[in-house]
């Protein structure tokens, strides 16, 4: 790899550089316009009532004592009987007991 050769390459695309800047700046602000902004268009919100706030509010909560006065009162949480508990831990030990003896003789 010859650094010198890349170096040279590099300042003469440097020199090329500044000379561009330095025509384009010699011209000032004559080539470019610039574009007033335009004015946002003035749209108008739809803004609720406070009284038609209220209205929505409470029949939204109305809606909500209907459903819950139809659903019941069910339980959030499934509640397993002790018979049950112990049925499936035996169920669970006689598995793990099985898998035992497979890997014992495997």
């Amino acid at each position: 790899m010859d650094v010198k050769r890349i170096l040279a390459e590099l300042s003469a695309e440097r020199e090329q550089i500044d000379r561009a800047i330095s025509a384009l700046e010699s011209l000032g602000h004559a080539g470019t316009s610039i574009r007033p902004r335009r004015a946002a268009k003035l749209t108008r919100r739809h803004r609720m009532s406070a009284a038609g706030r209220k209205r929505i509010s409470e029949a939204a909560k109305a809606m909500w004592v209907r459903r819950r006065k139809k659903a019941g009162k069910a339980s959030t949480t499934r509640r397993m009987s002790a018979a049950t508990r112990k049925r499936l831990s035996e169920l669970a030990k006689q598995r793990w007991a099985e898998r035992k003896k497979k890997m014992k003789t495997a």
